[in-house]
């Protein structure tokens, strides 16, 4: 493996840009309860200022991707990650539903290429046989923003303001910008830390390249082989905005509980998807490396986990224990972001030379969910006043990713003839041939 100077610091540096990225996110669900009160808003305008984050993130999955598959993942990220500091900041600022909702619409631009652009800097350090691994430990650092953000919030409303929590974490996010602008390269071979011995533990040079991806995007085919990821990864998204935007409020208003108690809930929660989504990305990469079959890594793992979170959700329809109904929520959320490295290894592994544009799509799936679960979750709650009943989508909806997780095929490169190349055999320390998994019909389309 490459030095901790070089591949671990960059990793540090991905896994702490996916804890701020849900600081910045997050601390508004935290905050939600607070900044409803004092704007005098309803849960349904609530849901809309959660949704409108959603609204631009949504659209700038895809054009962010393709940015960052053309003019590297350094520039759009030190671009987008300033933007989503005047997001934060002005989030702060807000005086009412308008410019709330204004602020984070700016945000879903800033952040709305952050995730593509992480996996084409991902894809271009780290071989295949690492994918799952690297891309569960920085989205398992966005679950841990996720748990810190409520005892966050509750501590700094103790001792000032919810508008507080905000400055505090766009004055975060500049540090990161600066340490990232300064230590990152796009290509690994052009680090001024790089040896000759770290660069033979790179991906292959036409991967990583940067003038790699400046070829024409082949958009209808790309788009043909990762639409079953992005409908798998929408019913993800349903269950996962869920928790991310209400999930405080629902401990709080749903069952009753103070502030403190209920960043205490969310934290519990949330910090069991911190080791989901590792587990995820660990167990992915070692069914990989002991059946060398891709299909079994990924899409195999995708299953199971569904099924897990589907299980431990449904007794939140029906029980009144808060103890039980936390722990099973928890399992629900560990098992549900065990998906995650799976799922984002996936375009990485069919189209690691489009990766911006791929990981973008799949995202913009989980993006659009988001559009709608906060709405219908606050209308819900308005109108029944049940703030259990909302979860009965998110049921049919893992049961539905399920049966669409079949549909994905990782085994199959976008263009084979030429990504074979770009790949190497895992027992020569190298990456998986795809090739090995597919039969002869498979290997000639």
């Amino acid at each position: 493996m490459l030095r901790p100077k070089v591949s671990r610091a960059v990793l540090a540096l991905m896994c702490a840009m996916s804890f701020i990225l849900y600081l910045d996110r997050v601390n508004l669900s935290a905050a939600a309860g607070l900044i409803r009160d004092d704007l005098h808003l309803s849960n349904t305008n609530v849901g809309l200022v959660f949704a409108a984050f959603a609204y631009t993130y949504a659209l700038c999955q895809v054009i962010g991707g393709w940015v960052s598959d053309r003019f590297g993942a350094k520039l759009t990220l030190v671009t987008c990650a300033s933007i989503w500091i005047i997001a934060t900041v002005a989030t702060g600022l807000a005086g009412g539903l308008a410019s709330l909702f204004g602020a984070r619409l700016l945000l879903g631009i800033g952040e709305g290429a952050a995730l593509p652009a992480q996996a084409r800097a991902l894809t271009n350090w780290f071989p295949s046989n690492r994918r799952g691994f690297v891309q569960g430990l920085t989205h398992s650092f966005s679950r841990l923003g996720n748990a810190i953000t409520p005892p966050l919030i509750a501590l700094l409303v103790a001792y000032s303001s919810w508008r507080v929590s905000f400055l505090a974490v766009g004055a975060l996010t500049f540090v990161w910008v600066v340490v990232y602008a300064w230590y990152f390269t796009d290509d690994p071979r052009q680090h001024r830390h790089m040896t000759a011995k770290q660069e033979a533990q790179l991906p292959p040079v036409r991967q990583s390249a940067v003038e790699a991806t400046r070829e024409p995007t082949p958009w209808r085919r790309l788009l043909k082989r990762i639409a079953p990821t992005m409908l798998v990864y929408f019913c993800y998204g349903w269950t996962g905005w869920l928790f991310f935007t209400w999930l405080p409020t629902f401990f709080m208003h749903g069952r009753g509980l103070d502030l403190k108690s209920s960043a205490m809930f969310s934290a519990g929660v949330f910090l069991s998807g911190v080791v989901g989504n590792t587990a995820g990305g660990v167990l992915s990469d070692r069914v990989l490396k002991r059946t060398r079959n891709v299909v079994a890594a990924r899409r195999n793992v995708i299953i199971c986990a569904f099924l897990g979170a589907l299980v431990f959700l449904a007794p939140v329809m029906v029980v009144k224990s808060l103890p039980v109904m936390a722990a099973c929520m928890s399992l629900s959320f560990f098992f549900l972001e065990m998906t995650i490295g799976p799922i984002w290894a996936v375009p990485m592994d069919i189209c690691p030379q489009h990766v911006g544009v791929a990981s973008g799509l799949v995202n913009a799936g989980s993006a659009v969910a988001g559009i709608f679960t906060p709405i219908v979750f606050g209308l819900i709650v308005d109108r029944t006043g049940s703030w259990t009943l909302p979860f009965a989508g998110s049921l049919g909806l893992l049961a539905l990713g399920i049966v669409a997780t079949f549909f994905m095929r990782p085994d199959i490169p976008l263009d084979a003839a030429r990504a074979h190349p770009d790949l190497a055999d895992i027992n020569a320390g190298g990456e998986l041939r795809f090739a090995e998994n597919l039969t002869p019909r498979e290997s000639n389309r």
